[in-house]
């Protein structure tokens, strides 16, 4: 199955916490492929980068090096907050939410170009539906540290 069409690649990402802090995970596909995990105890701004770091990771890790540095990332999320702060719209004052911006924002530098979209929480449904899976303990977990969903 591939990955990507044509050097780009589209992934949407979600996280989220019941109770803010409280149990978290984080849900997110990279193409086609399903993951989910979930991260402990932690506020919903957290888990929502931590989501979007552990799909570049994992985007990274299934195209290999070469071909990541060749490749678009459209990274779709429903986060008002992290995608106004990755454009530099809004300042990041929490210190927690500064140590994962810096991470997020070096692992940009792996990818050709990494474009966020803004979208709806109802167009998230895939991604929404893994973190809840993960809160529930429904997920399964693979060879890699991630719930992977088929």
């Amino acid at each position: 199955m591939k990955l990507f069409k044509q050097g780009k690649l589209s992934i949407s990402t979600d996280g989220g916490s019941r109770g803010n802090p409280g149990p978290a995970a984080i849900g997110f596909v990279v193409g086609a492929k399903k993951y989910s995990e979930s991260i402990g105890h932690t506020t919903n701004n957290i888990a929502e980068y931590r989501a979007i770091i552990a799909a570049l990771k994992k985007a990274k890790q299934l195209l290999g090096k070469k071909t990541a540095k060749q490749t678009e990332i459209e990274l779709k999320t429903d986060s008002e907050l992290i995608y106004k702060q990755v454009r530099g719209e809004y300042k990041i004052l929490d210190n927690d939410l500064q140590i994962f911006f810096v991470e997020l924002w070096n692992l940009k530098q792996d990818f050709k170009t990494v474009i966020f979209k803004k979208i709806p929480r109802e167009k998230n449904k895939e991604a929404d539906a893994l973190v809840n899976e993960a809160l529930d303990g429904k997920a399964r977990n693979d060879e890699t540290g991630y719930t992977r969903l088929l």
